[in-house]
């Protein structure tokens, strides 16, 4: 009612204001007045050009170019003089008093101003008022029904949350001991790692009604309908317990509140937080309310939200191992067709950091390229196309690159995979190609044999040796440096960056970390503590002496192998992309040339070639 009553009053205030301002808009453009006297006698001294009549009221130009204005009572028996005295007549509908002019301006501004009350107060109580029964969701029968068995790559998450579904199908086994289960379960991590599916399986596996909302949808431009959504949900829920609420992407409602005071959009979504605060703390022992939510920033939730009793429990959903890979991998493809060609351990080995919804996209993608070709079945070859699709993007097939620009490229790419071939802690090489993909003119490309949690120094610095390997090999055959290893030179700034001033890897440093990453999951770089200039100095001399030696290191090599890097170079000028045992073949068929040549100098070329 308080809010009806401040909308009327604004309007009020609106109305009295819009006719006020056309008063005195018609007041300020009013012209000067002329007797009708004064008028006759100028009409009678030929001095007026033109007359404008509307009823009595009338507008006149003199020949000076000033205009006037007048009232005739007799319009009758004025026409017959201005046509004698060739007055220019212009006639006009008698015009609506001074109070209909002002209606005119602000009739038109009540309604827009009645038409947004309405759709406000719509918006803040109609809608609410059904906005969680449009939000459940019953949980369905059958084959589309999600649970735990369309969930893989995350044993130990799965685990965790068995005690949630036991507990939602039977609450006594728990309530007779006393205790209690954990009101909010918060989902954290990377993008595409699984958190809502793991959520709507919760639902599934418990068979419980499951409302699922994203925080987004309590966000809106009016201050307080938020707030009351949120009531409006949780009221909702209480009547179909036990029940899930799921809140996906929830920091778009649960960010830290600044301090001071707040107004427009962060008064409306501290409101909201407010509200959900207070509803979670709301429970009663007997509402079988679970609230689960998911986010890939934790670091911007606000404090109050996460402490017990609350979210009581925070599972981090990270991106699958190998293992898991293979599992999740094995998942997707029961719905398609594969040939028993297909290793799908071998694919899960050449897909590190892939997540969850990277592997389906993987599945899909290989599916569409089979089916473009009409093949009755998905061979290695189309997973092969659709991995580097997902990885590098779309090949360019109408791009054009000169002669020269193709040399450079094939000895920049073959530069790296000797280098990845000849060092020791190096992952082994999968393939090279010089097809244009994306924004990449070429990729190498190595396969781990297992997934690395743990760093070794010496891992680390052949990782920026192979890196600077384009570059080298454009200096030891070429003699020149091309703008192809800007990606190289960033990504091996960043690890002798990480080497020095994260992980303390330098011996004049020290065990030091000057630098940290914030807890979020969308790839934020790390940021450089404030530290004296002289640390400074010390920090950027060290890793300027990290990058020369690998560099340095890797020209050495490949200028010890330079007849192997040119002969790698030319036959993927032909080929256009080799894999390892091609790569092994050339080798060897090179180390046979160069023997051949110092037993016997007089001997023809060898020609290796790769079919």
């Amino acid at each position: 009612m308080g809010t009806f009553i401040r909308s009327l009053f604004l309007i009020g205030i609106l109305a009295a204001v819009g006719g006020v301002v056309a008063l005195f808009w018609n007041l300020e453009n009013r012209l000067p007045p002329l007797s009708y006297n004064e008028f006759l006698l100028s009409l009678d001294n030929n001095e007026i050009s033109e007359v404008h009549l509307q009823g009595g009221e009338v507008t006149l130009l003199n020949k000076a170019g000033r205009k006037f204005t007048t009232y005739t009572p007799d319009v009758a028996s004025l026409m017959p003089k201005l046509l004698q005295k060739d007055v220019v007549v212009y006639g006009r509908p008698d015009r609506a008093p001074l109070l209909w002019s002002v209606a005119s301006l602000v009739v038109p501004l009540l309604l827009i101003l009645v038409v947004w009350f309405l759709l406000a107060r719509k918006e803040s109580q109609g809608e609410s008022s059904d906005f969680a029964k449009r939000k459940a969701v019953i949980p369905v029968t059958g084959s589309r029904q999600v649970t735990f068995r369309d969930v893989a790559g995350i044993p130990e998450v799965k685990e965790e949350l068995l005690e949630i579904v036991d507990f939602l199908q039977k609450p006594k086994k728990y309530s007779r001991l006393g205790a209690f289960i954990p009101k909010g379960i918060l989902f954290q991590g990377p993008p595409g790692t699984g958190k809502t599916l793991l959520a709507r399986a919760i639902a599934g596996e418990a068979g419980v009604p499951f409302y699922s909302i994203s925080g987004s949808d309590f966000v809106e431009m009016f201050v307080g309908v938020g707030a009351s959504r949120v009531r409006e949900l949780f009221r909702e829920a209480k009547k179909n317990t036990p029940c899930i609420i799921f809140i996906d992407e929830i920091d778009a409602v649960g960010g830290q509140r600044a301090s001071g005071g707040a107004v427009g959009g962060q008064d409306e979504r501290g409101q909201t937080l407010n509200a959900l605060l207070v509803e979670m703390d709301g429970f009663s022992t007997d509402d079988t309310i679970i609230v689960l939510a998911a986010t890939n920033r934790p670091d911007i939730l606000d404090s109050a939200l996460l402490r017990p009793r609350r979210f009581d429990r925070q599972i981090t959903v990270l991106p699958p191992d190998v293992k898991g890979r293979q599992q999740i991998l094995e998942v997707h493809s029961k719905q398609v067709r594969m040939t028993d060609a297909v290793d799908l351990e071998e694919l899960a080995r050449s897909t590190p950091g892939f997540t969850g919804a990277d592997l389906a996209s993987l599945v899909n993608e290989a599916a569409l390229i089979a089916g473009r070709a009409e093949k009755d079945a998905i061979q290695p070859s189309d997973f092969e196309a659709a991995k580097d699709r997902i990885l590098m993007g779309v090949e360019r097939k109408g791009f054009v690159i000169n002669e020269k620009e193709r040399r450079t490229m094939a000895l920049h790419e073959s530069g790296h995979a000797i280098l990845a071939r000849f060092l020791p802690e190096a992952d082994p090489l999968h393939k090279i190609t010089i097809i244009p993909r994306g924004r990449a003119m070429g990729h190498t490309q190595q396969m781990p044999l297992h997934d690395r949690q743990v760093y070794s120094r010496e891992y680390l610095l052949s990782r920026i040796t192979i890196l600077f390997g384009g570059r080298a090999a454009e200096e030891v055959v070429l003699n020149q440096k091309s703008t192809g290893a800007e990606d190289d030179l960033q990504q091996a700034m960043e690890i002798a960056t990480s080497m020095v001033c994260r992980w303390g890897m330098d011996d004049v440093i020290g065990p030091m970390a000057y630098s940290k990453n914030d807890q979020g999951f969308l790839g934020n770089q790390a940021v450089r503590s404030n530290v004296s200039e002289f640390t400074a100095q010390a920090i950027d001399h060290q890793i300027k002496k990290i990058l020369e030696h690998c560099h340095n290191e890797a020209f050495s090599i490949l200028k010890r192998e330079q007849p192997f890097l040119e002969h790698l170079a030319d036959i993927l000028l032909q080929t256009e992309m080799l894999d390892r045992e091609e790569m092994d073949i050339i080798f060897e068929c090179t180390k046979k040339k160069q023997r051949d040549a110092e037993l016997n100098p007089v001997s023809g070329e060898i020609s290796c070639r790769v079919v």
